[in-house]
């Protein structure tokens, strides 16, 4: 009886062992899962920062005692917005939290996208939504821009003719065609078929932000090869000449 015991004892004794291993595996199973959400980039090198020279003046002479009709044509830049294009490379990687990395895959073509916003604070991915027009007046408001031929609702398309192809944010599924879009010109005319931006909405935070869909080395505004293009509002205010910090993201799928 008593080996008995002493058996039936150790059984027990080896459930409940397996069942708190069990129950701890669970434990740090659920705690180490990470969402895949955007990150910053590791690094950014610039090429370049250039705009267009200013047009010298148009020599204009004629004789006293005539009148002189003529018409305008002038290209001026617009100071109240800029853009960022370029390549994009990078991996998925296994790291610790030192950054030790176990195991990478490189990529040999690029998708996701890049996302650009004001908001110096950390962004809630998980309460992203396409902005709505409310939302685009706001931020007209909050960046200067007065004009309604150039401002940021008149930029972007809002109407249901809107088009741009279904992606996720982290884990929120944009849906096609749903936010407010443009697409970047290619060769220095307009198109609809490459490097579509749209606007979004953090709804926690109150935030705009500005996601371009990758592309792998398409032709862009310049026949230059990019992945991806984007357009952001710089302040509008009249007499402004600082600039505006954008904090960029990236999310590679």
């Amino acid at each position: 009886m008593g080996i008995k015991k002493e058996t039936t004892s150790a059984v027990e004794s080896g459930g409940l062992g397996a069942i708190f291993l069990f129950v701890m595996l669970f434990i740090f199973m659920f705690f180490s899962f990470v969402t895949a959400t955007p990150t910053g980039p590791d690094s950014i090198d610039i090429d370049s920062n250039e705009t267009k020279g200013a047009v010298g003046a148009y020599t204009l002479n004629t004789s006293g005692g005539y009148i002189t009709t003529f018409n305008v044509t002038a290209t001026v830049q617009n100071p109240r917005w800029k853009a960022f294009v370029g390549q994009v490379s990078g991996s998925f990687t296994l790291d610790d939290s030192s950054g030790s990395t176990i195991y990478d895959w490189s990529l040999t073509s690029v998708g996701g996208e890049i996302y650009a916003t004001t908001n110096a604070s950390t962004i809630t991915w998980t309460s992203v939504t396409c902005a709505n027009v409310s939302a685009l007046e706001t931020e007209n408001t909050k960046m200067s821009h007065s004009n309604s031929y150039d401002n940021i609702t008149a930029t972007f398309n809002t109407t249901e003719n809107a088009t741009h192809v279904e992606f996720f944010v982290a884990t929120v599924n944009i849906t096609n065609s749903s936010c407010p879009t443009l697409n970047t010109y290619v060769n220095n005319v307009t198109q609809d078929s490459n490097f579509e931006e749209v606007v979004l909405w953090e709804v926690t935070g109150g935030n705009i932000i500005y996601a371009t869909i990758l592309e792998t080395n398409q032709q862009g505004f310049d026949s230059a090869s990019y992945d991806f293009q984007m357009i952001v509002p710089e302040n509008g205010a009249p007499g402004w000449s600082g600039a505006t910090a954008y904090y960029l993201y990236v999310e590679l799928s």
